[in-house]
């Protein structure tokens, strides 16, 4: 399961004739461990983000030569390393708000929803304005229609 092999769950199963629930577990006891254990045969690339987290771990102390045998030894390559540190260092640029910009930006909301329900409800009113508007000059159209041609008779 680990890599640089990274069969599946149920080509194991097939191959050892182990039960697929026991493989299951003791794939979970070794991600609980630290280990690397990626949810599927993917490569490396299409890891899920705990298991790249896991590897940025496991060689943040590591020199070059270090990072080069961890990798052969699971099917990674240094840049894809340096990569997923990269991401992870990146991840926490986000300022966090303070207490008070919390608070003003919770206030700002607030004020921002408000405003979207007044304009609401001066849409709907301008739209009924509109279709009363409509209706009259309809009615209007109608009623010169039926004079203009009484007229002429």
């Amino acid at each position: 399961m680990s890599p640089p092999h990274r069969q599946s769950v149920a080509r194991i199963s097939e191959e050892l004739g182990i039960h697929v629930i026991t493989l299951y577990k003791w794939r979970k006891t070794w991600r609980l461990q630290g280990e690397v254990v990626p949810a599927s045969a993917k490569d490396p690339e299409g890891w899920g983000a705990t298991d790249k987290f896991t590897v940025v771990l496991e060689t943040a102390g590591f020199n070059s030569t270090e990072l080069s045998a961890y990798c052969r030894e699971r099917g990674l390559f240094p840049k894809q390393v340096d990569r997923w540190r990269q991401a992870a260092q990146d991840a926490n640029k986000k300022p966090v708000l303070t207490l008070k910009e919390q608070k003003d930006l919770d206030h700002r909301h607030q004020q921002d929803q408000r405003e979207i329900k007044q304009l609401k409800q001066e849409l709907r009113r301008k739209e009924k304005a509109l279709a009363e508007a409509a209706a009259l000059l309809l009615a209007a159209k109608k009623i010169q229609a039926f004079w203009g041609e009484d007229g002429d008779d």
